[in-house]
């Protein structure tokens, strides 16, 4: 049962996504029964966000590749969500993501966002390079979907069991790529 004082529980799901009516809709729903029962309101109440909403989460997110700045739950779980993507020595890839990070914002006027959590940087890159070929409706419709996606990963690391290992939920645990 998902049943926490009112204060903690908008302070979590803003963590989770930070869209004042998001927080609201989701947060009238308490309490759950079970995580999965949060997580199906949440994706409800995001299906769809409104550009004004996209606009308001997209200014807590960081670039894609790079360490958020500041200190809090929502920079820790940034960090952690893009650690995979961040782990490896090919500059190629490095160069690529930088390049197509400057190609999305200038075309898009936003940074790229992408759900980074068990995605390889060659798979983030693949995405990037794929999406900056649509239309401004169509990425903006993915980045809501983005967002929402990212939410509920939080969600269930919030409120989902941990593993003893990596003390993350199983659903969270961004792979490591292997050494070489």
């Amino acid at each position: 049962m998902i049943d926490l004082p009112e204060s903690e529980l908008r302070e979590r799901l803003a963590t989770a996504l930070s869209v004042s009516r998001w927080v609201d809709d989701v947060a009238s729903g308490a309490p759950y029964q079970d995580v999965e029962a949060l997580v199906a309101s949440a994706e409800r109440a995001g299906d769809p966000l409104t550009d004004a909403e996209i606009d308001e989460a997209m200014a807590h997110h960081p670039r894609i590749g790079e360490s958020p700045v500041g200190e809090g739950a929502a920079q820790e779980f940034s960090r952690r969500e893009q650690e995979a993507s961040q782990q490896t020595d090919d500059a190629r890839l490095a160069r690529a993501l930088a390049e197509g990070n400057a190609t999305y914002e200038e075309r898009f006027d936003r940074v790229f966002l992408i759900r980074a959590a068990g995605r390889s940087r060659e798979e983030i890159v693949e995405e990037l390079q794929r999406r900056l070929t649509l239309d401004d409706e169509s990425e903006k419709r993915i980045v809501g979907e983005q967002l929402v996606e990212i939410a509920a990963l939080r969600l269930r690391q919030m409120f989902g069991e941990s593993s003893a290992e990596t003390g993350r939920g199983a659903e969270t645990a961004s792979p490591r790529e292997p050494a070489a």
